[in-house]
């Protein structure tokens, strides 16, 4: 008896004919791989010539001559920055502070936002970032955004007690306000709500404490800026007694829903506690060079099993959100004290990918490329001298890859940008609105 022919399943997109650089957990790489997407979902990985004979696709790309990898997470960044880039440069981090508060008083408005977040998608899908964890005022509009141009944005209400702050509500009536904001809302595959605590030198442990039990009570990520630099963690002890995450640890908000940004000055006991707590770090290596503050102790911190993610910071304090970048850093940065495997290629590109998901608490859905997870994947083109030979796709990832070498971006199997032409974003109409909104600001 004759067995029919088993007919090909539909899937929505196949990638293929790249080398397909999974980072799964074996870092298996496919090579003349291909991707099947339906749903928005991740369906099968596996050799091109399979996957082209068991699925019948309403749309193909083909990644020839190409490595198709997980679109990167930026894990700590504030994207309407956009508005400020090169305004606050060559200063410390208290001057950056100093300069950037006032000028976000004057200037934040939800269309603002709105016009230099969308800047800030723009770049970020030619980079090929997917996602991102974005701290900012007028949260809302900047949600909006994104929404539009069908990018992965995790962001919620911020927390920070001064006294003008950019959205004029006041931190008495914080609470209530993000309280409605996470009410009865709907969190799509991928995302999850997050509340954002600006820092322990903005806030009191009263104030952070309550705001951590906001976090709790709708299973939020909690993301704060933490021990940035020398002087943040002597205000913080001279304040309260504790340094930063010393305080945090005693206010009992370290754990898997903390993520911490920067985390440079930290003791051993402190690296000890996150460890303990399951407390994950965003490491942000240009903006700590940039304003001077130092460099993190991720191989101590990675030794000791804590989860670091690689993040840009805001376009002030980096002047670019160049997840890649940051990566190349990272593998490099490290080696200074002599020790050249300190953090190693693979281990860069990890922090960008998988580590960053794992960090946001989404690396069941975020972060390789593997059956059943969000379709969130880049291509990047290898036929260029700079990453030619093609002898190590991790080595080429961390030490020679540019952003400008992303030429196609997805986000829940979307195509936001197909051959470097943005898909679902007016690129020129983007950056006309935000020269047009940086002409009429005055900024001293």
């Amino acid at each position: 008896m004759t067995v029919p022919a088993q007919r090909p399943a539909p899937a929505d997109l196949l990638i293929h004919g790249g080398d397909v650089l999974t980072v799964d957990e074996a870092g298996t790489l496919v090579p003349d791989g291909a991707v099947a997407v339906r749903d928005g979902a991740i369906v099968e990985v596996g050799p091109a010539r399979e996957l082209q004979s068991r699925y019948r696709s309403a749309d193909t790309l083909d990644a020839t001559g190409c490595l198709v990898l997980p679109g990167l997470v930026n894990t700590h960044t504030h994207l309407a920055m956009t508005l400020l880039r090169g305004r606050a440069d060559d200063v410390t981090l208290q001057g950056f502070l100093e300069r950037v508060l006032r000028w976000e008083s004057e200037l934040l408005s939800a269309d603002s936002v709105a016009s230099a977040i969308r800047v800030a998608i723009a770049e970020s899908v030619r980079a090929g970032v997917t996602s991102a964890l974005d701290m900012y005022w007028f949260h809302e509009a900047a949600e909006q955004v994104a929404r539009e141009a069908g990018w992965r944005l995790h962001t919620g209400p911020t927390f920070m007690d001064v006294p003008d702050p950019a959205d004029g509500i006041a931190y008495e009536d914080r609470l209530e306000w993000a309280r409605r904001d996470l009410a009865g809302r709907a969190w799509p595959p991928g995302t999850r709500p997050v509340l954002f605590a600006h820092s322990a030198y903005t806030l009191s442990p009263g104030q952070l404490t309550d705001i951590a039990a906001l976090a709790r009570e709708f299973g939020a990520l909690l993301h704060m800026h933490a021990a940035e630099n020398a002087t943040e963690v002597a205000t913080v002890e001279s304040r309260y007694g504790r340094r930063p995450v010393e305080l945090l640890d005693s206010l009992g908000l370290l754990g898997p829903d903390l993520l911490l940004a920067h985390a440079v000055d930290l003791s051993d006991t402190e690296i000890a506690a996150l460890a303990r707590t399951g407390t994950s770090v965003a490491h942000c290596p240009v903006s700590n060079l940039k304003l001077g503050c130092g460099i993190a102790p991720v191989p101590r911190l990675l030794g000791a099993g804590v989860t670091v993610g690689l993040g840009t910071d805001g376009a002030v304090s980096s002047n670019t959100l160049d997840v890649l970048r940051a990566a190349g850093l990272a593998a490099l940065v490290h080696k200074a004290g002599g020790d050249p495997t300190a953090v190693g290629a693979e281990q860069a590109v990890r922090m960008a990918t998988i580590e960053g998901a794992r960090a946001l608490g989404l690396d069941a859905r975020l972060g390789s490329l593997e059956a059943g997870k969000r379709a969130d994947v880049i291509v990047l083109d290898l036929g260029r001298p700079h990453l030619a030979p093609r002898h190590d796709p991790w080595s080429t990832l961390a030490y020679a890859a540019r952003a400008e070498d992303v030429r196609d971006t997805l986000v829940d199997g979307r195509v936001l940008m197909r051959d470097r032409v943005l898909t679902t974003l007016d690129e020129a109409a983007a950056l006309a609105d935000l020269a047009a909104l940086v002409s009429r600001s005055d900024l001293v």
